[in-house]
């Protein structure tokens, strides 16, 4: 009888070097590992081997799997609303593994909990951040109140279900890796990170459940979602669920003029930047650009000064004088509303809330003041929020009906997620979203490409 077992991220199997039956070398992955006299292959190919062993009837042992059959009762008393019913039986019917693909408020953390009620085996549930750890701890204990294991943030403790970053599952991914029989990839554009996939390609979990809003990576690495998940299984856009399910919306888009001397200075300064991209022969619009572009800069006095002025001329165009005015007279507009104000960095972030008396959260906001801050902004006592890129994605904002763009990236992702905190339903809600735009600047560019989404069509 052959014994497959789990080896710090791989798995074994105890046949001799030329005794591994045929079925199971069809794989590809064994390799024998003269070291143990065993054969080797990756955690993540546990299911296809368990099923070859299972169909060609090859007697075997199963040591490998240390994960429990789990009985959940969901104390939520809601039913689902049908794309996510709709979702969880599209994941079931494509072999429990895939990408489900919602918008941001559109309720793909119960779509998780559907599926674990109903999957019955232990989980271990990847989250980006801290906060979206607690956020997930927290509501899991509430729908099955049953203990939930903690990784991440001092924390280390193991429970059939357990929540944790992706910065901890890699970190301990050998020691997890045959302890659960789901992997949950919270906002799974993540996962492809190069550190990152460790906490897949070294875990033997059969199940595996993808959950975003926005898939589609910069440098195309979701393309390996397909091995580490498996396929997009079910994908719904804003505009499907916009009225019915999020709230309406509309978005608007605002320019305004630099002055006379920021014109002049921006002109100046893209000037000596564009000189020198054109004299290092470099193409910024190609993948590699921009890492070509830090190499040639940091090798002579004309290109760190070149530097120097691609980051002045951004900063212009990022915020200046007249985006700080009009925002003035946003805020005025919306005194009755709860608005969330978003910058690309963090000195834009300290001067708002400056010159305007209102919290800021930043990355280097601390945990328990960011969730003051968040719960003031929640009962009206914080009317406005100014952040940098900190909210962007995971944490809830119910409250939140008018976003204000002042500045961020050219990627689809980040305005998608912007718009997604506000579109959390609520009675009578229309949210909208401002995009503050410098004229005849490079943010015109930016604006375009990020605006390349169905929700802004």
């Amino acid at each position: 009888m052959l014994t497959l077992a789990y080896d710090r991220g791989t798995l074994l199997l105890d046949a001799a070097e030329d005794d591994l039956p045929e079925a199971i070398g069809s794989l590809g992955c064994w390799r024998f590992d003269k070291r143990v006299k065993k054969w080797r292959a990756p955690a993540c190919r546990y299911r296809d081997s368990v099923r070859i062993l299972i169909r060609a009837e090859i007697e075997h042992q199963d040591q490998a799997r240390a994960y429990e059959v789990l009985e959940l009762a969901s104390r939520r008393g809601r039913e689902p609303f049908p794309h996510q019913g709709e979702a969880v039986d599209a994941w079931f019917k494509s072999g429990r593994s895939g990408v489900v693909v919602l918008p941001t408020g559109s309720g793909k953390t119960f779509v998780a909990e559907l599926i674990l009620e109903r999957l019955g085996r232990g989980a271990l549930i990847v989250t980006p951040t801290l906060d979206l750890m607690q956020q997930w701890y927290s509501g899991l204990i509430e729908a099955f109140g049953i203990p939930v294991g903690l990784i991440g943030g001092g924390s280390y403790e193991v429970q059939p279900i357990t929540v944790t970053t992706y910065d901890s599952a890699y970190i301990h991914a050998e020691r997890l890796g045959n302890r659960f029989a789901l992997l949950v990839f919270d906002e799974c554009h993540h996962l492809p990170g190069p550190a990152y996939t460790a906490a897949a390609d070294l875990s033997i979990a059969p199940f595996r459940l993808g959950l975003t809003a926005t898939p589609e990576r910069e440098d195309g690495a979701e393309r390996l979602l397909d091995r580490l998940i498996g396929p997009v299984v079910f994908r719904r856009e804003i505009k499907e669920l916009s009225g019915d399910y999020l709230a309406d919306y509309e978005t608007r888009s605002v320019t305004v003029a630099l002055s006379d001397a920021e014109r002049a200075t921006y002109e100046h300064e893209r000037a000596i930047y564009r000189e020198f991209v054109a004299s290092a022969g470099i193409r910024m619009g190609t993948p590699s650009g921009w890492t070509m572009f830090l190499m040639a800069s940091s090798r002579s006095e004309e290109g760190r000064r070149a530097f120097q002025a691609f980051r002045k001329q951004k900063m212009i165009a990022q915020a200046p004088e007249a985006k700080l005015r009009r925002l003035a007279e946003l805020l005025d507009e919306h005194a009755r509303d709860r608005i969330l104000i978003f910058t690309s960095d963090n000195a834009t972030v300290y001067e708002i809330a400056r010159r305007f008396l209102m919290p800021a959260i930043t990355h280097q906001t601390k945990v328990k003041e960011r969730h003051e801050i968040l719960a003031r902004f929640h009962d009206g006592t914080y009317p406005f929020l100014v952040t940098s890129r900190v909210l962007n994605e995971g944490v809830d904002v119910p409250a939140a009906n008018v976003g204000i763009v002042l500045s961020g990236t050219g990627t689809v992702r980040e305005h998608v997620q912007r718009l997604g905190r506000i579109l959390r339903r609520g009675k009578d809600k229309r949210a909208l979203l401002y995009e503050v735009v410098a004229r005849d600047t490079t943010e015109e560019m930016t604006s375009a490409r990020r605006r390349r989404h169905d929700a802004y069509r």
